[in-house]
């Protein structure tokens, strides 16, 4: 296989190397308070490399290593078990809502508790393929105690910008994983940009979402593992919390790969859910275009950003592939936190709760999926890395 950066917006073409973020070109047109310009995408070729090319769509063969189509070869990547998170088939559930074929893929299964542990895995791989010691991360919780526990496993030294807003769980799980934590009075927005500042300043790789084409490509492999373990199937539908976009342009990036390799014949139709109150990436799919900042507030911190870094590339994808867009209220959320719970078990943070208050939203206003559709909902992260929110559920 082979691989290499391409920019999103012009094309242009540049080799996976340190340093290399965005475009340099469409990058230099980049204006303040708008979503990052250049962004660059990983572009694979070749022929599918061992047990993938024996896949047949739909037909019982040999289950392939999602690993083997990423940009970092497995021997650098860390001794921690990152993906092959379950698949749920919530019989009472399905029941309920008359979706006989709805799946629960359990993203609060990996080691730190949330998907964002795809994108570090690839992340720590590449600094340990290139000797790169130092980490730089903003996040509003998940993003940072992932890269800090998958940076542990890798034996990297993880530097976190956290929001003094973000839920305690998620700073004593980067803590107890040895990260250096500099606390902002302020947004995510504002760890953002203070991150990328003492990157270009100090030096070191930065992991921050969108910013680093690879934080994209970690997190297409839930796409690879969800296609694999539906038996080679394409899913109609995958409900997706979305707040900077990266997670759903991970999920468009995984199954675009499939087709490239002609492994799969079909896209399936992504819902972006965001939260009402942080739903940018919503009105500019209604607009055209990103129009100005709406300062964001929402219980769902994981999916709450002002400004969404990856929003140019998310964008893109949903009109190209005809994706739609959902907004639920933070109300709609902690309702659903505690439904899904109670009928199928599954306790998600309010993030990942948010793709069942998107079902929900889509069925009670008729535009839900059929009863014989095949439905994931991407639940995005474990509930116990914010209780204070699932408190005012019960």
């Amino acid at each position: 296989m082979n691989f290499e950066y391409s920019c999103i917006e012009c094309g242009n073409s540049y080799p996976i190397v340190e340093g290399r973020y965005l475009c340099d070109n469409c990058s230099s047109m980049q204006e303040e308070n708008e979503p990052l310009r250049g962004l660059l995408e990983v572009r694979l070729s070749g022929d599918p490399p061992g047990d993938w090319a024996a896949v047949e769509l739909g037909k019982p063969t040999p289950c392939p290593d999602v690993r083997e189509l990423l940009p970092v070869e497995k021997v650098f990547l860390p001794s921690i078990p990152v993906g092959n998170t379950p698949l749920w088939t919530p019989k009472r559930l399905r029941k309920e809502l008359g979706l006989y074929r709805l799946f629960l893929k359990d993203e609060g299964a990996n080691p730190t508790g949330s998907l964002k542990d795809r994108a570090s895995y690839l992340v720590a791989g590449f600094a340990v393929k290139h000797g790169l010691k130092d980490v730089i991360v903003a996040s509003t919780g998940n993003a940072g105690s992932s890269m800090a526990g998958v940076g542990a496993a890798g034996n990297l030294n993880v530097r976190l910008y956290l929001p003094t807003s973000a839920p305690e769980a998620k700073m004593v799980q980067a803590l107890q994983y040895g990260a250096k934590i500099i606390r902002v009075n302020g947004s995510y927005d504002t760890a953002f940009d203070m991150s990328l500042a003492y990157a270009t300043e100090q030096g070191g790789l930065s992991r921050n979402t969108a910013h680093n084409p690879l934080t994209v490509e970690g997190k297409k492999t839930v796409s690879l593992e969800i296609f694999l373990q539906l038996g080679k199937r394409v899913p109609d539908l995958i409900y997706v919390p979305t707040g900077d976009g990266v997670i759903l342009s991970g999920v468009y990036k995984g199954f675009e790969d499939l087709i490239t390799l002609g492994l799969a014949d079909t896209m399936p139709t992504l819902i972006c859910v965001q939260a009402k109150g942080s739903a940018a990436i919503s009105r500019a799919y209604e607009k055209g275009e990103f129009g100005p900042v709406s300062p964001a507030s929402t219980v769902a911190d994981s999916i709450s950003v002002d400004v969404p870094r990856g929003g140019i590339f998310a964008l893109d994808r949903l009109k190209r592939h005809g994706g739609r867009c959902v907004t639920v209220s933070d109300e709609a959320i902690i309702v659903a936190q505690r439904r899904l719970s109670k009928s199928s078990g599954f306790f998600a943070e309010p993030a990942a709760a948010a793709a069942f208050a998107g079902l929900l939203a889509d069925i009670d206003s008729g535009s839900g999926p059929r009863a014989g559709n095949l439905v994931v909902l991407l639940l995005t992260g474990n509930g116990l890395k914010d209780i204070a929110t699932a408190l005012k559920g019960v």
